[in-house]
């Protein structure tokens, strides 16, 4: 078989789309004649956002290794607070805290690309080993965070192996790049590695056309080496139909949802709606105290719930069992690009997803694509109509289930598409 070795950062018992992303690719990799060799970091050592056991069983099977760290931001955490450390895109940013403008700063200027960059001297020995061990002479390396590119780039440099380099996000144009307050030349230097990443990888792939048309303004135009797989879903996962189990209608959300995702206008919406038809709102994840104060003012909290965030297997369950999905983009610079993890997952369970974010943005032209709902601009009046018309055909007794094609979706095609990448290296 093919051995390849793939770096990533975010592995089992951490949770998140970046995890899953690579796992599942992994597993399916398999099935095309390449074995995977991972390289991650010793979860005793490692700064995880959040815990997802849900996938420990899963990675069993695939051959790991994993080393120390030097982790930054717990050293950090102690000293300022946990809550004072910018975390999860900076969702929880306060500007009026100085502690936490203190955080970011040093967050921005003395840790480049990431804090995380401890983890590289580690990495970078560990991967020699493997390499030289099982004779393999292609390497992954997928962020965030972007400092795991770093290692990619060592390699390059030192062993001249086949690099594939999988930019989840965008590096210096990601939308909260602002807040980390660098310093001129800091951000200079940023902006270097970053270019030099795209230059020296045999192949860049992200998750959008909207993303890589960004790292091709940065390679002069040149977009050869460019690819675009997005994110995806496990059809393994989907294979226990989910249904609501009440009469009532009911509207999902899974993940945080913050002022920044600028909900405002489909509440609004919901709220005029609200006595004319039954339905509900299920939130799981954190949902910041601004956006609960907008639900309590369009009267809509005792049709809402809120559940903290859950294991990925419940989240699944959580998607089946609504009628209808709710998805938000942040209204922030470049937002065309964003298409997480979720939107895959909504997608596979074939129900209607009312989303709200940029018209003609990467996530837009999928819905449209596939007909698989709406997304509509943060100050559209045209949300109560779409959403009027789904609870209309709910009490009607029609089906608002799509029977569509996704398969370029499943984890197990994109995984014959890093084979095919990888092949067509050499």
């Amino acid at each position: 078989m093919k051995k390849v070795l793939i770096i990533t950062y975010y592995w089992p018992p951490s949770g998140g789309g970046g995890v899953q992303r690579w796992l599942k690719l992994a597993k399916y990799l398999k099935e095309f004649n390449i074995e995977p060799f991972v390289l991650t970091v010793s979860s005793e050592y490692a700064s995880f956002p959040h815990i997802d056991n849900h996938f420990v069983k899963e990675a069993e099977n695939i051959k790991t290794y994993k080393t120390k760290s030097f982790e930054a931001l717990k050293v950090y955490g102690r000293m300022v607070g946990k809550k004072n450390v910018p975390h999860s895109a900076f969702a929880n940013v306060d500007i009026k805290n100085w502690l936490q403008t203190v955080s970011r700063f040093v967050r921005g200027n003395l840790f480049v690309p990431d804090p995380r960059k401890g983890w590289n001297k580690y990495a970078i020995k560990k991967a020699k080993e493997i390499i030289s061990e099982y004779n393999i002479d292609t390497v992954i390396t997928t962020s965030p965070p972007h400092s795991t590119q770093l290692i990619g780039l060592k390699l390059k440099e030192e062993l001249n192996v086949k690099w594939i380099a999988d930019l989840r996000d965008p590096w210096t144009d990601i939308f909260y790049y602002k807040d980390l307050l660098h310093l001129p030349h800091v951000k200079k230097k940023d902006l270097a590695l970053e270019l030099k990443v795209l230059t020296k990888a045999d192949v860049v792939i992200s998750v959008s056309d909207a993303i890589k048309n960004l790292f091709a303004t940065k390679l002069g135009g040149k977009s050869d080496k460019l690819k675009v797989i997005p994110n995806g879903f496990d059809p393994l996962d989907f294979e226990n139909d989910g249904k609501n189990s009440s009469e009532i209608f009911k509207f999902g959300y899974v993940g945080s949802l913050t002022e920044v995702y600028s909900p405002q206008k489909l509440f609004e919406a919901l709220g005029q709606l609200k006595d004319k038809f039954d339905f509900h709102i299920s939130f799981v994840g954190n949902v910041s105290p601004k956006v609960k104060e907008i639900i309590k003012n369009e009267n809509l909290t005792d049709r809402s719930t809120f559940k903290e965030r859950v294991s990925h297997d419940k989240a699944i369950i959580e998607m089946q069992s609504s009628d209808a999905l709710l998805l938000f983009i942040p209204e922030v610079p470049n937002n065309e690009g964003i298409l997480t993890g979720k939107i895959f997952e909504y997608l596979a369970t074939r129900k209607p997803i009312i989303g709200v974010g940029p018209e003609h943005g990467d996530a837009a032209q999928i819905l449209n694509k596939f007909s698989m709902g709406k997304m509509f601009d943060y100050e559209s009046d045209l949300m109560v109509q779409f959403l009027r018309l789904l609870l209309t055909r709910y009490n009607n007794g029609e089906t608002l289930i799509n029977e569509g094609n996704l398969k370029v979706f499943s984890r197990k095609y994109q995984a014959g598409q890093i084979k095919d990448l990888i092949e067509g290296m050499g």
